[in-house]
């Protein structure tokens, strides 16, 4: 086994991948990486012959070699089974001059499915034998939430806590995770933002009190955001099947480059994409698609990340973020490994709000990402166009990437835009964007009306929410949600 991880803020202290996966974030608040990463090189020849199900394998067997063969083939035909409505899983569909990656095909219609019905069985696996409950402490500005909540739901000795900024989801994603069935969840609001929330699961894993409190009880923390390296590494696949996929269909020629426009808040989606460049696959560039909450434009634009903005709220909801925590990972790696100098900056960041990497770094960063961001007006105008024009219905974060990537110089190459999720999550402002007035509309006649304009149809794990019972009203200050967690555990692990 070569990959051990370990902090990107101190480099001593390794653990295995699976140890890495449970505890989620690392002891001094950094995130687990392996300097292993691309050391070696996934064959194309072999991925381009694979489907979704065996990229999988190959994928996770290399970031995850502690896990036995075995064991990563019995996660990967549990995760992409029966609840995927294709069996491609992600699917690569043409729309103009552009590909369009499809990540939203899973049980609740977002990208987030292709690693939050993964990382359930990845943890079951690596708690065998440990002994010890886990519970899963997750912040989500909308999608990661149900995904988790879907995946981890009445899985044993296993729970999952999420919590999200209340007044700030749509309503189709509120519903998702407010009527989510299972023993051994809880949803709860929160007053502020997704970075408030984000910033206080930091806290609690932090929280050395509240872990001896829990250790009493057998149980311990983890994540199921993007900081959980179980949760990156899935996600990694999507991008070697894309390019699988466009191999087979004659658009590009074997070992040729690519480019794929990532419409992202967290960094995970596109960081992802990153890795995968490390282990191979020829990509040309990554472009970085924000909202109006354009921190990480200014940030690969400058080389200063200062998050002392204001926040605004976006249709894009999920991308409404101010503190990109995937971020790190990248700092890490594009300074080879500089623990000293990441730590530095993340300090600069919680003590000063902003932080400046030296210039040879940010050229490094430049030499593979680009960016653009796109406010709501633009966001609205792609939606409308990439009907109006192409018949495609789009949710507004893959209207997000659609506005970037028509703004960046073609390069000869092969463009991919990930499509993050179901414009039926987001019915709404999907509507509104093609000229219908929606005042005094709920999601639901949102949801039929759109159906009934654009004669397609609303994923029936949508349109059954409108039939579930609400289970979840809980909503509190941040400074209440480690006393949240605390009597979450109490009530899950008796």
């Amino acid at each position: 086994m070569s990959h051990f991880y370990h902090s990107t803020r101190n480099g001593s202290d390794v653990v295995t991948s699976k140890q890495a996966i449970l505890q989620g974030l690392a002891p001094d608040g950094g995130l687990f990486v392996t300097d292993a990463l691309g050391e070696r090189k996934l064959d194309l020849g072999r991925v381009a012959g694979q489907d979704f199900h065996a990229n999988a394998r190959m994928v996770l067997g290399e970031l995850l070699d502690d896990y036995s063969a075995e064991e990563l083939s019995e996660s990967v035909a549990a995760a992409y089974g029966a609840q995927w409505d294709t069996p491609a899983v992600t699917p690569v569909t043409q729309l103009g001059d552009s590909w369009l990656l499809e990540l939203y095909h899973g049980p609740t219609c977002a990208f987030k499915d292709v690693a939050l019905q993964m990382l359930p069985q990845l943890m079951s696996r690596a708690r065998k034998g440990d002994g010890r409950n886990v519970m899963i402490v997750t912040a989500t500005s909308g999608d990661t939430g149900k995904a988790a909540l879907d995946g981890f739901a009445d899985v044993e000795g296993t729970g999952v806590c999420v919590f999200y900024p209340w007044g700030k989801v749509s309503d189709i994603q509120h519903l998702q995770m407010v009527t989510q069935k299972g023993y051994n969840v809880a949803v709860c609001g929160i007053r502020g933002n997704f970075d408030d929330a984000q910033t206080e699961v930091k806290q609690i894993f932090a929280d050395e009190p509240l872990a001896e409190r829990l250790a009493a009880r057998n149980v311990v923390l983890s994540s199921a955001n993007s900081i959980n390296v179980g949760r990156l590494a899935p996600q990694v696949t999507y991008y070697f099947d894309a390019y699988a996929q466009l191999v087979r269909s004659g658009a590009v020629g074997l070992g040729a480059p690519v480019e794929f426009c990532v419409p992202t808040g967290n960094f995970g989606d596109v960081l992802a994409g990153y890795f995968a460049k490390c282990l191979g696959l020829p990509v040309a560039r990554l472009i970085v698609a924000s909202n109006a909450n354009n921190v990480l434009t200014d940030f690969i634009t400058t080389g200063t990340y200062d998050r002392r903005r204001p926040f605004v709220k976006t249709i894009s909801p999920s991308m409404d973020i101010l503190v990109s925590s995937n971020l790190e990972r990248l700092l890490y790696y594009a300074s080879d490994g500089d623990c000293e100098l990441v730590a530095s900056l993340m300090a600069d960041l919680a003590d000063k709000g902003c932080y400046t990497v030296p210039a040879a770094l940010k050229a490094r960063i430049g030499e593979t990402f680009s960016c653009g961001f796109a406010d709501d007006g633009r966001t609205r105008a792609t939606i409308r166009s990439a009907w109006e024009d192409q018949h495609k219905l789009v949710d507004p974060h893959t209207a997000v990437a659609l506005s970037v990537s028509a703004d960046q110089p073609a390069a000869g190459v092969p463009r991919v835009c990930l499509s993050t999720a179901s414009p039926y999550k987001f019915c709404s402002d999907v509507l509104g964007a093609l000229g219908v007035d929606t005042s005094g509309m709920n999601g639901f006649a949102c949801m039929d009306a759109l159906a009934h304009l654009t004669g397609t149809e609303a994923p029936r794990q949508l349109s059954s929410l409108r039939e579930s019972e609400l289970l979840h009203d809980d909503v509190c200050d941040t400074d209440r949600m480690p006393g949240f967690v605390e009597s979450v555990c109490a009530r899950v692990f008796l």
